[in-house]
């Protein structure tokens, strides 16, 4: 079974280089019917492609998908036809390495549409593909082409302001995933899974390839390759390691309804119900002092010696400032109003 197929409508530089690629209905593993269309219009032979389709070939492929009741690939087809940028039909016959920027651009809506989760879909490779350009409010612009469309859109009366210079746009440009709040877009880049019921505070940030299960408050940072479960509440300023920033090849994550206070991190992955108190960093090879139920002092262990387990309290000794865990018989519970993002 096939991957991916997508339509696209994107930018390209002035060297006829893709900049970036929105798809509106990315299909995940498409039908035997779809993609016989794409061969009868497109000459489409397999593999994975991008194919960039004239007016010509649009409007036959809306008609082939029209007789074959694909109703919605058709009507997306059928509007591109009169795009006044290039169009291209991406397919992904199978999960490997991309090779052009159109691929990765649909590997990333496939994550940011809930179609795949974090580490479901090959992204080695991706950054030699991504070029990093500046987002305005007029779209992607070649970083080498700024300063004259600055200097056009000044003598036209307008003004083309730069949003960020990055090789991953804001995701809600592309993607606004159902039952979400997100209080700043521009701190969720494309390619985050955001869980319905989840929301994203001020100074929350969720990168690429990672995001929440479902129900959360994000008010600190997830970083690449990093999955926060159901129920659980990430405090103000704090901080999980990325497999890209010094976490090694420790898939970080953190479990169901656990708590990371205000300036707290982790570099080990969390089980179910467990607290981080605020401040504490906890590093693989932080010592920590395990605490029998009497707080009574048993043995002292690494933390990645913890990695994974359930119902532990991590704290950090007010008095010899030693780290401590021991079993957490509280789990925390969101107030479901307040998250309600109907």
């Amino acid at each position: 079974m096939s991957l991916a197929f997508a339509i696209g409508v994107g930018t390209k530089n002035q060297k006829n280089e893709w900049l970036e690629v929105f798809y509106a209905k990315p299909v995940y593993q498409p039908s035997e019917t779809l993609l016989a269309a794409a061969k009868e219009a497109l000459g489409y032979e397999g593999g994975n492609q991008a194919i960039e389709a004239s007016s010509d070939k649009l409007n036959t492929l809306a008609a082939v998908l029209g007789s074959q009741g694909e109703t919605e690939q058709a009507a997306i087809a059928q509007s591109a036809k009169d795009s006044k940028s290039p169009v291209v039909i991406t397919i992904l016959e199978e999960d490997s390495q991309s090779s052009t920027t159109p691929e990765v651009y649909l590997k990333l809506h496939l994550l940011s549409h809930r179609l795949v989760k974090p580490h479901g879909v090959n992204l080695n490779g991706m950054f030699g593909l991504l070029p990093n350009v500046a987002w305005t409010n007029k779209g992607a612009v070649d970083l080498s082409e700024l300063t004259q469309k600055q200097l056009e859109a000044r003598i036209n009366g307008e003004l083309l302001a730069v949003k960020s210079v990055d090789k991953f746009p804001p995701m809600a440009d592309y993607v606004v995933p159902a039952g979400v709040r997100i209080a700043a877009t521009s701190r969720v880049r494309l390619g985050a899974y955001i869980g319905e019921g989840t929301t994203i505070m001020h100074e929350g940030f969720v990168n690429f390839n990672a995001g929440t299960e479902g129900t959360s408050m994000v008010e600190g940072r997830i970083s690449a390759g990093v999955m926060i479960g159901e129920g659980s509440d990430l405090g103000g300023g704090c901080s999980t390691m990325g497999t890209l920033s010094g976490g090694g090849n420790m898939v970080i994550s953190v479990g169901e309804n656990c708590l990371l206070g205000a300036n707290a991190g982790i570099g080990i992955p969390l089980g179910d119900r467990c607290t981080v108190e605020a401040g504490l960093y906890i590093t693989a090879g932080t010592k920590v002092m395990m605490l029998d139920d009497q707080n009574n002092s048993v043995e002292t262990i690494k933390a990645r010696d913890l990695a994974g387990k359930s119902d532990l309290l991590f704290r950090r000794n007010s008095v010899n400032g030693q780290v401590e865990c021991k079993t957490n018989k509280t789990a925390i519970e969101l107030n479901e109003e307040l998250h309600a993002n109907n």
